[in-house]
């Protein structure tokens, strides 16, 4: 299905990404905490919007 070549390049490619993406993270780590410390209260609201409408849709309509 894939040639020797596309399977040597994808995973080039994804342990570039997976390295890159860490070096990043590592230099934004004090900047993340930062300005995205209140981030779960976000998340959590969101959790709780979508399983309100799913209580909704579950219960009250038939």
């Amino acid at each position: 299905m894939f040639t020797v070549g596309q399977i040597v390049f994808a995973l080039f490619f994804f342990v570039s990404f997976v390295v890159i993406i860490f070096l990043s993270y590592k230099q934004d780590r004090k900047t993340i905490k930062l300005f995205y410390r209140d981030s779960y209260k976000i998340l959590f609201a969101f959790i709780l919007f979508f399983f309100l409408l799913f209580c909704i849709k579950y219960f009250l309509i038939d």
